[in-house]
This record gives C-alpha cells, sequence and structure tokens, in this order.
C-alpha cells in the first residue's frame, strides 16, 4: 500500500510542474515586429525585400514603401534578415515584447555581384574619320545599362596640335556641345560611362577634322559692338550663316573685303586713326599687312568706298577724293592712273581678267550727281553706262568676260543730306547693246538691294537687301539665274554687308 501511495504522490507531483510550466510559456506572449528598408546614401524606399527570423518566424516582403510587418511574433531575442538579389544582404537584432510593437531600419547597400556594367559607349556625332565639322560641335554618343542603373558620363576631346584637353565630368545626358574649335583642325574624342557601381566603361576613341577655311567663298561684314569685322563664310549647309568664321577682330573696325584668287589674298580697308588704309590677309585671317601710309584711301562716306584688284593679284586700284591709285600688293610702287575733276569723288571701281578696262563710279560730295564710266589704263574715257539722273547709283562690278555690268539704282529718284535710298534695285547694262535690265530679285517692298556682286561663273548674284528707313538688319542673299518662272532667292548671311564671293 505504501508502495502505491508513493506512485500516486509522484504523479501528482509531474503534473503540478508540467502545468506550472506551459502557464510560463503563455506568460510570454506575442508581439509585432515592423520595419523598413532603404537604399544606403539617399534613404530611397526598397520593395520586394525578403525578411525571414531567426529563430523562424513568418516570412514577409516589403511593400512599395520599403515597408513590412510580422503580426503575432512570438516574443523573444530574434535577429531579421533583410535579402534582395541587387543588394547587400543585412541583419538586424529585434526584441520582441508582448503587446508591444518593436521597430527595425534596414540600410542597404548595392551589391555588385551580380550588377552590370553599362554597355561600352556609341560615339554618334561626330563619326570616326569625319571631315568638315562645323567649328561649333554638338556631339552625341548613345550606351544602355543591363540593370538600368542611372549612368553618368566624362567627355573628353584633344586636338592634335597642341594637345589641348577639354574634360568634363558628371554629364547626365548623352550630348555636350563644344564651341569656337580650331579651323582645320584634327581632334580626338571619347566617352566614359559608370553606372557609380562597376569600373567606368570608355568608348573607342574616335577622331575628326574641322572645316577648313579654304572652302569658305563667301565674305562679309558683320558689326560687333562699335566695329565692323570681317567673315567668310559657305552656302554648302542648309541654314543661313553657314561654316562662319571670324577673320578680323572685333577691336578693329575692318570692312570691304575683296578676295584675289590667283594670289589666295585677301585686301580690306580699315580704319586707321582719322585715315582709312588699305590692307591685305591671308585667307585665315593670318599674315596682316599695311599696304597704303602716305595717300590713303578716301572718298565720299567711308561705308561707300571700293577698290579692285588686277594683274591677277599682284596690284590694287584704290581711290583718293578725285584720284585713282595704283599700289602694288606688297605696299611699294604707287602710282597715279586717272584724275577727276574737283568737286568729283571717285567712290567704286572694279575690273575684269579679259580686258585692261576700269570701271569707276563717281559723284558729288552728297553722293549725288553719279557717273558710271569705262575708262582705260591711260585713264581715257572709253563707254558712259549711266549719268545725268536723280538718286544713289553704286555697287558696280564686271562680268567675268568685261561684256557686262551690275550696278545699283535707287528708282525713286530720292535725294536727302543723309545719303538715304527708298527703292534701290538692280540693274545689268549690256555693254554690246547699251541697254540696262532690270535684275526682278523679288525684294520686298520698302526694301533696297545693294552692293551687287556676280557669282564666280556668273550663273548667281550675291547682293545685300535691308529696309530703306537705314537702321534696319542688313542680310546678304544670293539670287539663281535661269530657274525656269521663278529665280530662286537664297538667305545666305544674317546682320551681315558688303558681301564678295570668290
Amino acid at each position: 500500500m505504501k508502495t502505491i501511495y508513493k506512485i500516486l504522490a509522484s504523479v501528482l507531483i509531474i503534473t503540478v510542474f508540467v502545468t506550472c510550466s506551459e502557464d510560463t510559456i503563455n506568460q510570454n506572449g506575442f508581439g509585432i515586429l515592423e520595419g523598413t528598408v532603404v537604399k544606403k546614401g539617399d534613404n530611397t524606399p526598397i520593395s520586394d525585400v525578403k525578411i525571414t527570423t531567426n529563430p523562424a518566424s513568418t516570412t514577409v516582403f516589403t511593400d512599395e514603401e520599403g515597408k513590412f510587418t510580422i503580426n503575432d511574433i512570438a516574443s523573444g531575442q530574434y535577429s531579421v534578415q533583410a535579402e534582395n538579389d541587387e543588394y547587400l544582404t543585412s541583419f538586424q537584432a529585434a526584441n520582441i515584447v508582448d503587446g508591444v510593437t518593436s521597430n527595425v531600419v534596414f540600410e542597404l547597400e548595392i551589391s555588385t555581384a551580380n550588377n552590370r556594367p553599362p554597355e561600352e559607349p556609341t560615339l554618334l556625332f561626330p563619326l570616326d574619320n569625319a571631315t568638315d565639322i562645323d567649328l561649333d560641335v554638338e556631339f552625341s554618343w548613345t550606351t544602355t545599362d543591363p540593370d538600368d542603373d542611372t549612368i553618368t558620363y566624362s567627355f573628353e576631346l584633344r586636338n592634335s596640335t597642341n594637345e589641348e584637353l577639354i574634360f568634363v565630368e558628371n554629364l547626365e545626358e548623352e550630348t555636350y556641345t563644344v564651341e569656337n574649335l580650331r579651323l582645320g583642325e584634327t581632334y580626338f574624342w571619347q566617352i566614359t560611362a559608370t553606372d557609380g557601381i562597376n569600373s567606368p566603361v570608355q568608348s573607342s576613341l574616335s577622331s575628326f577634322s574641322t572645316i577648313d577655311e579654304s572652302s569658305n567663298r563667301f565674305y562679309y561684314v558683320r558689326k560687333v559692338g562699335n566695329n565692323n569685322v570681317i567673315f567668310s563664310g559657305s552656302d554648302q549647309g542648309e541654314n543661313e550663316n553657314f561654316n562662319e568664321f571670324q577673320l578680323t577682330s572685333s577691336d578693329k573696325n575692318s570692312f570691304r573685303p575683296r578676295k584675289s584668287s590667283t594670289s589666295s589674298k585677301i585686301a580690306f580697308l580699315r580704319t586707321d586713326g582719322s585715315e582709312t588704309h588699305l590692307y591685305t590677309m591671308n585667307t585665315d585671317g593670318s599674315n596682316v599687312v599695311k599696304l597704303t601710309s602716305t595717300i590713303p584711301v578716301a572718298g565720299f562716306r567711308q561705308d561707300e568706298i571700293d577698290y579692285s584688284w588686277y594683274q591677277n593679284g599682284s596690284r590694287l586700284y584704290y581711290p583718293n577724293l578725285n584720284k585713282l591709285y595704283s599700289i602694288s600688293s606688297s605696299g611699294t610702287g604707287i602710282e597715279l592712273v586717272y584724275q577727276a575733276p574737283d568737286g568729283v569723288f571717285i567712290s567704286e571701281i572694279d575690273t575684269n581678267d579679259f580686258n585692261d578696262f576700269i570701271l569707276i563710279k563717281t559723284n558729288d560730295a552728297n553722293g549725288y550727281n553719279a557717273r558710271l564710266v569705262i575708262i582705260d589704263t591711260d585713264g581715257v574715257e572709253q563707254e558712259v553706262i549711266k549719268e545725268g539722273e536723280a538718286g544713289a547709283i553704286g555697287g558696280i562690278d564686271f562680268s567675268i568676260d568685261g561684256t557686262k555690268v551690275l550696278y545699283t539704282q535707287d528708282i525713286s529718284g530720292f535725294e536727302n543730306s543723309i545719303y538715304r535710298q527708298l527703292d534701290s534695285r538692280v540693274f545689268e547694262y549690256d555693254m554690246a547693246t547699251g541697254v540696262s535690265t532690270e535684275i526682278e530679285t523679288g525684294k520686298p517692298s520698302g526694301t533696297n538691294d545693294l552692293d551687287v556682286k556676280y557669282s564666280p561663273d556668273n550663273g548667281a548674284i550675291i547682293y545685300m537687301n535691308t529696309s530703306n528707313d537705314g537702321v534696319s538688319e542688313k542680310r546678304i542673299f544670293k539670287y539663281l539665274f535661269d530657274q525656269g518662272d521663278e529665280n530662286i532667292r537664297i538667305l545666305l548671311f544674317t546682320n551681315a554687308s558688303m558681301p564678295d564671293w570668290k
């Protein structure tokens, strides 16, 4: 019997102990675990991050705001894990307390283990070995990133002459513009792309060359500040002001450019103190030489004076009031060629390569009573083209073969003290017939066509058009002959005057 009592007592003690142990676990209870997962550095929320715990509990994923919640997690100490293929796995400790919401924050670093670098950049413009590239260039390229990472670029440009470097970092766009490149220069450029994770990726090295000024056949003047500046340009592009190149400095007043094709020199006029003198330079603006000194260029209104090359570019004719002088292209051997009556100004001169005739325009001190005459080298008048008409006449030019003459005339006949013109038009005089014919350029009403010149092949003309108010913009147009019922008028250069075409 005693043995039975002892067995029953032992069972009772074990039952009580087990019951007491279960009551202790229930007292620990359950809590809530909340958290946020962000990108380290900029705190951008990261979605679809897998959240697990150790000891194990419910597995959840972050939402679009990078947040997660584990409800009814047993009280105790946990290690919480945040895992995503694009980021380094991170761990945080969490203490879960009965009836309490605990919070953790993960800052994940991008993982480079599975991240791929950008593709090698492709250079779109200028293409490798491209030529005749403008001096202002918008470089463009493209690339992609397999992981859609944000890409930034470095741009590098060197020239071949002195290896001057242009280097720009942290570009976000796939274009970059560089202005005022060197004329006729070879350049090398390269793009480096980086995603901020992997090593930078470089494009291939590409080269190109800029335009050579020898391709520019137009010369003209533009007002820059208070001075006239000489430019060259081309009509090979679709837009006006194509391939412009500045030839003279904006701190000097230089104007009326005239190129000699045989000598490859450009003559021009420049203000020198109170006088105007004749200069020459190379076609790229270098090697400026002053020709006149003791006898300057002078006449009625500085902007109306013109001169001419002759003898294949070895000499020039220029006016000084009522006298016509000749001077060599080196500035020596000045000679008096012709003298007009007192009170008469020689304002414009032109020659041609097929005869020894000299075309001159004379006028009085107010610019009127104009005469267009042809003289020989002895100063003897051979033919009178225009005289005895009211209004302004000017812009004279011989045809290539010396049989025709271009000029402009204000058909309104208007005259005043400031030499204003109201309706100046282009005319062509045929020396064989002695007849002048108007060239219908499509000139808008209220404007003047001035400074007309033949093209080198006589198939077109170039001229300046501007409003007759005397203050509006001056623009240079090309007019093509033999284009059917409608000849073509093309805008070449804006804010430009005194054109020359060689």
